[in-house]
């Protein structure tokens, strides 16, 4: 007679945990994770060195590194493994800091470093010497001949810009053996710094090449606006995927050329939503509402699921376009699919409503949402600010700080320029003054930027000069070419020609200083320096270029350039200009000097 064998009941808890938590380092669900941490507890499994670790890694993915904590704080005995994974999730959650301490706790506690110690801890150096530091350590420790770990010091050491790259090429040149991860992490470091030329010679190096090296070396042409020697490259791609395609799409249409973007575009073999949301938002910022429209509803229809990266990058070029009426079909379709508003979507639809100019729906969605970061409260500030309602910036600044926000540097610079906008000299120039001593921010240039332009459009253009002097940074061009326009505001002569004297130190080139000048001497009848400032321009080469506006009529951008023609309702145009001259004539002050000089800007 035979007795049946019964597993022990221990290696069938532990075999149908292997079984539900192969993959719980790669859950994303905190709901789900926290009813499997219920039941590892429960199984009294969550000391387990095997499960420990992923509970960790899960955790951290969801942002929840303090949960991630409380799993490691429940083993008594941590192994390098363990201490990794914490590490890991540490960089993960922004928190570089921490992941330095366990590292040092990690030796203290006599565990030796291994091979991704290093490389985890390498993401968390915020400084070159760090890096350095790090770099010691591996040599002392025997680690240098893992070809993982000085790949990870190329990649780290390609962050801090010139100095860093030298130090990568060092290593890189000073390795016996290198594998194409060691190429790609020194060629896209090459890259980082603008340095395209190098980068292409170690491609022409390289023993072998994969997918990420091609992918590497197109993305710097693209990057670089070198879009013909991109497209030889592309050409000569032995396979292509996605990201090969999306990075064509995205480079032409960054160099406006849309017709050869959508021949890329539609020649793909397979379409995710990467390049769906570039050629939409290619159209989208070069003011194309019908294209645009049309292909977004291709793509609405075609089953992608969209995500909020979609939603902002198309919202965004809208934004730099001010094409409405694809913004608000976005809008439309987030409302529709009752998806769930991210405090970034939000924020992309404050701005996007703000820089078409309708503050009213750009309110509606502030108020709206549930939960705001500092983000939001300076797009509506802004948006109000550029639009000139400088009380409504105000007061959305009184209530930023009334509900506990605490201003950035970018707040202020809303709040000046709505100061500006408004008129409103002395609140500006209290709120500039206190910046630092109650809020704790000291005053970039963007900052004196603000008030020097507060006070040269208020009149008080002998203390934006003085400002302009006593100033903690040299003054840029930006910061001259301001007060010049002051200058010009107020017919201020003689103060103009000492700003152009200082502007054409920086910046001989532009145009726009010369017209700046020549328009305020031509305002004061002073026709004889008018003429000399031509000169000036024609001697040494210098030609202002044409002037350009753009306005949405019926979901289409129409463009005009100063004695473009090509308009095809020009006459029609032009009519209407001439008769709005009239009226304008009948109802303007004669005395009225803000008024362009007739001509004038026309010529120069």
């Amino acid at each position: 007679m035979s007795i049946p064998f019964k597993s022990p009941s221990w290696f069938s808890t532990r075999r149908f945990f292997e079984q539900k938590l192969q993959d719980l380092h790669k859950c994303t669900n905190l709901s789900h994770i926290k009813q499997l941490q219920a039941q590892i507890i429960k199984q009294n499994l969550h000391q387990d060195l095997y499960i420990a670790p992923k509970l960790i890694s899960a955790f951290s993915l969801c942002r929840q590194l303090t949960l991630a904590l409380n799993v490691f704080n429940q083993i008594q005995d941590p192994n390098v493994h363990l201490y990794n994974t914490l590490i890991r999730a540490c960089v993960q959650n922004s928190q570089p800091s921490l992941a330095f301490s366990f590292f040092f706790e990690m030796q203290w506690n006599g565990i030796l470093a291994d091979n991704f110690t290093y490389p985890f801890l390498l993401k968390a150096c915020n400084d070159l010497k760090t890096v350095e530091m790090i770099h010691s350590q591996i040599e002392k420790n025997g680690f240098s001949s893992d070809i993982f770990v000085p790949n990870a010091l190329i990649d780290s050491y390609s962050k801090f810009g010139e100095l860093g790259i030298k130090k990568a090429f060092k290593l890189f040149m000073l390795m016996k053996d290198r594998d194409v991860v060691s190429w790609n992490s020194m060629m896209g470091g090459f890259l980082k710094v603008g340095e395209l030329r190098e980068a292409r010679k170690l491609f022409g190096e390289m023993p072998e090449r994969d997918m990420v090296s091609w992918n590497t070396i197109l993305d710097g042409c693209v990057k670089a606006g070198e879009m013909e020697e991109a497209f030889e490259l592309f050409q000569k791609m032995p396979q292509r995927n996605v990201v090969s395609w999306s990075t064509m799409v995205m480079g032409y249409s960054k160099a406006g050329d849309m017709d050869m973007a959508r021949v890329l575009f539609d020649r793909m073999p397979v379409k995710t939503l990467v390049p769906w949301t570039i050629i939409i938002s290619g159209y989208a910022e070069k003011g194309l509402a019908k294209e645009a429209i049309e292909l977004y509803d291709q793509m609405e229809h075609g089953g992608l699921e969209l995500d909020d990266g979609t939603f902002i990058s198309i919202l965004a070029a809208c934004a730099e376009s001010g094409l409405l009426a694809v913004g608000v079909k976005v809008h439309d379709l987030i409302e529709r699919l009752r998806f769930r508003h991210s405090i970034a979507v939000c924020n992309a639809l404050i701005d996007m409503y703000a820089k078409c100019g309708i503050l009213d729906k750009a309110l509606g969605v502030f108020n709206g949402m549930v939960k705001r970061d500092v983000v939001s409260w300076n797009a509506m500030l802004q948006g109000f600010a550029m639009h000139g309602r400088g009380k409504e910036a105000l007061d959305i600044f009184s209530r930023m700080k009334k509900e506990g926000f605490q201003p950035d540097k970018v707040t202020f610079v809303g709040v000046l320029c709505a100061c500006t906008h408004a008129g409103f000299i002395d609140e500006g120039v209290e709120l500039f003054y206190v910046m630092e001593k109650d809020y704790g921010i000291v005053p970039q240039i963007e900052h004196y930027g603000c008030i020097i332009d507060l006070l040269g459009r208020g009149g008080c253009l002998k203390e934006a000069f003085r400002l302009v002097q006593t100033m903690p940074f040299v003054p840029n061009a930006i910061i001259w070419g301001t007060l010049l326009g002051a200058c010009r505001l107020h017919n201020a002569v003689e103060l103009a020609e000492k700003v152009l004297d200082h502007l054409l130190k920086l910046d001989p080139s532009d145009p726009g200083n010369y017209s700046m000048l020549a328009n305020i001497f031509a305002a004061e009848g002073d026709w004889d320096n008018v003429a000399s400032v031509r000169l000036r321009m024609k001697s040494i080469g210098v030609q202002k270029p044409s002037g350009a506006s753009s306005i949405e009529i019926d979901n289409e951008v129409h463009e005009f350039t100063v004695f473009d023609r090509s308009h095809p309702k020009f006459d029609r145009i032009c009519q209407i200009i001439d008769r709005l001259r009239e009226d304008l004539k009948q109802v303007a002050h004669p005395k009225d000097t803000a008024l362009p000089v007739e001509d004038a800007e026309l010529v120069i």
